[in-house]
């Protein structure tokens, strides 16, 4: 890498720095790295199995800033020996599976039993599966098959049962069957999805008699309640929202002085930019739905502009961070002819996809989110980028409009094709104005500080869980 000896020097003085940097350099041969969020845990692996509604209540994050950061006791920890079963429909490094992973590491640090259960594995994530199932051994998390008896015995048993996703509703009826009713009361399902093709009767028919719903931002859940009640004509049940947060890794990092120069020296190399370039990135897996394809259209437009109003502005660059290089898909590989036709392949840079955020958070100026139709249920990268004091450019929809506050802590544009001209406006607006572009970044650090860190986060969780535990208590008493 052939840096200089003294900003290394000023690394070591932080162990978790040359980690991070060293998880990036992998990163770009590999995706097997998960960003965990939490303290390790005991690898203990006993205990009871021996091996191995309508209404949407947000948790006053008032109530999570007297707790975060104050040494005090762990919200959680009335969960210590309790026994939580957490069923997902896939493992994969895709966001609902890994949200449900960083769950069980929390209650696994505070003394809960946790088993986890995937309900579909798909042989060409094998690897995958592998390693993340090894990742919640390690940490003391139960491994069970999706199917059995002692799956069954693993719900009935249970003080607690968490549904990841609509999907996972599946599982059930294929699975428990007859003894489905004695677990409904005690399930909290906690739902990511925002597409249309969710709503579907044999996903979600049991859903008015769980115990709770948990979604990730107002808008989600609004959208939930209005489609179930007018396409299924099913009641939601008591729903909690509860926004993410960021770990105290990914928070040490963003800082961090040193390491955040080290990042972004180490990034910028490795793209072949200059320090004192400009660069906005977008940070999503590569798809049609996240708009990368309207980003870079924006992109190439808001250069022709800077290069017709001969605006100074630094060498600017778009860095795609999402790609697949082991196979390239129709949409992706019309990005690429895009960026050849347009002639702006010294200005685009496409990065393998990656869980390890934090180094090009360090080395971009902007990021973008565009993610298009109804928008990203949460989108927590916009949280880590506001953690390293980034701008957020992002599309008016979805969760996103509950983290950015627009014209205080970045932009919004209109989602579609008919935004590209508001999303090239702003992008040419924050080129051009480096004291609004750090002001904004200043005020989103501020604002992930007083609501979006992992102790708002737990707290939020545990007046869930309470809630629910409190609730499949008095149904089975009555």
């Amino acid at each position: 890498m052939g840096k200089p000896a003294n900003p290394w020097m000023g690394v070591q003085k932080k162990k978790w720095s040359l980690l991070v940097l060293a998880l990036f350099s992998l990163s770009t041969a590999m995706v097997f790295f998960m960003r965990t969020a939490f303290d390790s845990c005991s690898a203990n692996t006993g205990g009871r199995f021996g091996d191995g509604g309508d209404r949407t209540a947000e948790v006053v994050h008032s109530a999570a800033g007297r707790a975060a950061g104050t040494g005090g006791p762990n919200p959680l920890d009335f969960m210590k020996s309790k026994l939580v079963l957490l069923v997902s429909h896939e493992l994969s490094l895709s966001g609902g599976p890994l949200l449900l992973m960083e769950l069980a590491f929390l209650l696994r640090g505070v003394g809960a039993e946790v088993v986890w259960i995937t309900n579909q594995k798909a042989e060409e994530d094998g690897e995958v599966v592998y390693s993340l199932e090894n990742k919640m051994l390690d940490r003391g998390v139960q491994v069970f098959p999706a199917k059995g008896q002692k799956a069954i015995d693993a719900a009935l048993k249970a003080d607690l049962v968490v549904l990841n996703t609509a999907v996972a509703g599946k599982w059930l009826d294929a699975v428990l069957k007859e003894n489905v009713p004695r677990v409904l009361p005690k399930v909290l399902w906690w739902i990511h999805e925002m597409r249309g093709h969710y709503f579907k009767v044999e996903y979600v028919k049991h859903l008015p008699f769980v115990a709770g719903a948990m979604i990730d931002s107002h808008t989600t859940a609004e959208y939930w309640q209005n489609r179930t009640r007018e396409r299924l004509g099913i009641k939601m049940p008591e729903t909690y929202v509860v926004h993410l947060g960021n770990s105290k890794e990914l928070m040490e990092i963003a800082e961090d002085s040193v390491s955040r120069r080290v990042l972004r020296e180490h990034v910028r190399e490795s793209l072949g930019v200059r320090n004192e370039d400009l660069l906005f990135a977008i940070v999503n897996s590569v798809s049609r739905g996240k708009g990368q394809d309207l980003f870079l259209r924006s992109f190439y437009e808001s250069l022709q502009i800077i290069k017709e109003k001969k605006l100074q502005v630094p060498s600017m660059h778009a860095v795609v961070v999402g790609s697949d290089m082991s196979k390239q898909t129709k949409y992706e590989s019309e990005l690429r002819n895009y960026v050849i036709e347009k002639k702006i392949q010294d200005h685009v840079h496409f990065v393998n996809k990656t869980l390890t955020v934090a180094p090009y958070l360090a080395s971009i100026d902007v990021l973008v989110q565009n993610s298009q139709a109804r928008g990203e249920c949460f989108g927590r990268i916009t949280i880590e980028a506001m953690a390293f004091q980034l701008p957020v450019l992002g599309t008016a929809a979805g969760g996103t409009m509950e983290i950015v506050v627009n014209g205080t802590t970045g932009l919004l544009h209109p989602v579609g094709k008919e935004g590209t001209a508001s999303l090239t406006s702003n992008i040419v607006k924050l080129a051009t104005h480096v004291e609004r572009r750090l002001t904004m970044g200043k005020k989103g650090y501020e604002r992930v500080k007083e609501r979006f860190l992992e102790p708002h986060m737990a707290q939020r969780i545990a007046s869930v869980l309470r809630e629910v535990l409190q609730k499949a208590k008095s149904r089975s008493d009555s």
